[in-house]
C-alpha cells in the first residue's frame, strides 16, 4: 500500500507541476502528447476505483505479475481506447481542466487505495486478484507512466527511487529472470519495457544475463 500511494501521489504531483506548454510535448509513450498521457491516468484512476468497489466472490486467478499481458510487439495506435484517449484529451483543451480531473478523480483513487483491505478479491478484466497484488501492479503503472511524463521535460522530478525499485522487482518476475545489476533501475524498466533501446553496454549486459527484453506489456 506504501509504494501505491507514494508512487501515486508523485506521479499526480509532477502532473500539476506542469506548464501549460509541456502538455503539448511529446510524452515517453510513442505516439502519445503529455497531454494523452495525462488523459490517460485518468482513465487509469476511474478504473482503480472501479475495481476496488468490485469485491469478487471467487478467490484470485492473477497475482501482481500475471496480471500482466505480455505482447509479441508493441502497440500501434490502432487500439480504439488508445484512439480514444487521444480525441478524448484533444477535447479538453485547457490543460487547467485536465489537471482538475486528474486531482478529483485521482484523489479518491488514492483514499480508496488507503481504505481497502489487501486481501480483499477484487474483480477486473475478467480475472480476480487480492486488492494487495492489484495495487502492487499498479506500482509498475504508476512508475512507468512517471518516467513518460518526465521524459522530455528537463529538470522535472523523477519517481521515487522506492517506486522505482518495486517496478523493477515486478517486471524482473514478469521477465522470469533478474535485469543485470549494473543496471539502475530506471534504466531497467526504461530498457526492459522497450521505451528505449540499450545502450551497447547495456545490451552487452542483458545478452550474456539472458534476459527477456523488451517486454510489451498491457
Amino acid at each position: 500500500m506504501d509504494d501505491f500511494t507514494r508512487s501515486w501521489t508523485a506521479l499526480r504531483e509532477g502532473v500539476a507541476g506542469l506548464a501549460d506548454e509541456d502538455f503539448a510535448r511529446p510524452s515517453g509513450c510513442a505516439g502519445w502528447l503529455v497531454r494523452d498521457l495525462v488523459c490517460h491516468l485518468v482513465i487509469d484512476a476511474q478504473d482503480v476505483l472501479i475495481t476496488l468497489a468490485t469485491p469478487a466472490g471467487a478467490p484470485p486467478t492473477r497475482d501482481a505479475a500475471s496480471y500482466w499481458e505480455v505482447a509479441d510487439a508493441p502497440p500501434t495506435g490502432d487500439d480504439p481506447l488508445d484512439a480514444l484517449t487521444v480525441r478524448l484529451a484533444a477535447a479538453y483543451g485547457d490543460p487547467g481542466l485536465l489537471t482538475f480531473h486528474l486531482d478529483d478523480v485521482g484523489s479518491a483513487a488514492g483514499r480508496a487505495a488507503a481504505l481497502v483491505a489487501p486481501g480483499l478479491a477484487v474483480g477486473t478484466r475478467g480475472e480476480v486478484l487480492s486488492a494487495g497484488d492489484y495495487l502492487d501492479a499498479y506500482v509498475l503503472e504508476w512508475t512507468l507512466h512517471h518516467l513518460d511524463l518526465v521524459a522530455g521535460l528537463h529538470g522535472a522530478p523523477p519517481p521515487p527511487a522506492e517506486g522505482l525499485a518495486a517496478a523493477r522487482a515486478l517486471l524482473e518476475r514478469i521477465a522470469g529472470a533478474p535485469f543485470p545489476s549494473g543496471l539502475s533501475d530506471t534504466d531497467a524498466l526504461l530498457v526492459g519495457t522497450g521505451r528505449r533501446a540499450p545502450s551497447t553496454r547495456e545490451l552487452a549486459l542483458l545478452s550474456s544475463s539472458g534476459t527477456r527484453f523488451p517486454l510489451w506489456l498491457g
